[in-house]
């Protein structure tokens, strides 16, 4: 993250000069809320995965990031069609199922505690809430929303690194990957701008918290791994949630 986030910053700057924008303190103030949320949440579900059990950190962040925007966008007056509605119940089952993991493979023995509790709460209501302060952006703000909360969540993030002496630089493989991942990162927050831009909050907010499909597809391909029978159930549920979604 010291390295992707900054990197990150510099390349949504680069695509948003281009394409200009209207610049207010509208698109200022939702846009760095965003980012604060973003960057709170993933140090807090790091934190909790690292202390607690995945198995339950992993689906009680999941079904929060996807269920949160759901019941913002229906308390703001949205009303999915039948088939869309039920497509939404179906992904909320399925972001849950794939987030599973059939066991804890760490030596060191991880307990649910009141600690981990509130980290993973508070992760999955930070994402959740991510996704609630992109959709207030101005249209008309195009791309400069996400680059003032790059500059907040860099900000958080540089600062925790250099409170907990983790302000350190990689080199080699992992400077490689940092730099990938600051690349998709960018592609990912744009594409999640444009998304909440086009379709009610309620519909794509739950659409993209269906991401851990896709970690699992990868980590079957890449990694070889093993996928267990509730992942290969959530995958299937996901598939047809979107298509649900998409006819409704």
């Amino acid at each position: 993250m010291v390295i992707s986030y900054p990197v990150a910053l510099i390349l949504l700057t680069a695509i948003a000069l281009p394409l200009g924008g209207q610049v207010s303190a509208t698109a200022v103030l939702w846009g760095s809320l965003s980012g604060v949320a973003q960057a709170f949440g993933v140090w807090w579900f790091y934190a909790a995965l690292g202390a607690g059990p995945i198995s339950v950190v992993s689906p009680l962040t999941a079904i929060l990031v996807a269920g949160i925007p759901v019941g913002v966008g229906l308390a703001l007056g949205e009303r999915p069609g039948p088939v869309a509605f039920v497509g939404v119940a179906l992904a909320l089952v399925a972001v849950v199922l794939v987030s599973r993991e059939a066991t804890d493979e760490d030596v060191t023995p991880h307990k649910f505690t009141v600690k981990v509790a509130w980290l993973t709460v508070g992760s999955g209501i930070a994402f959740g809430l991510n996704f609630i302060l992109l959709d207030q952006v101005p249209v008309e703000a195009k791309l400069w929303p996400l680059v003032f909360g790059r500059v907040a969540a860099t900000a958080i993030v540089l600062l925790a690194a250099a409170l907990t002496a983790n302000l350190t630089l990689e080199r080699g493989g992992p400077l490689r990957l940092a730099l990938l991942a600051a690349v998709l990162d960018t592609v990912a927050n744009v594409a999640t701008l444009l998304a909440l831009q086009s379709a009610m909050l309620s519909l794509a907010g739950v659409l993209i918290a269906l991401y851990p499909a896709a970690t699992v597809l990868l980590a079957i391909v890449v990694l070889r791994e093993r996928v267990t029978r509730w992942q290969a159930v959530g995958m299937v549920s996901a598939l047809a949630a979107v298509a649900m979604i998409v006819v409704g």
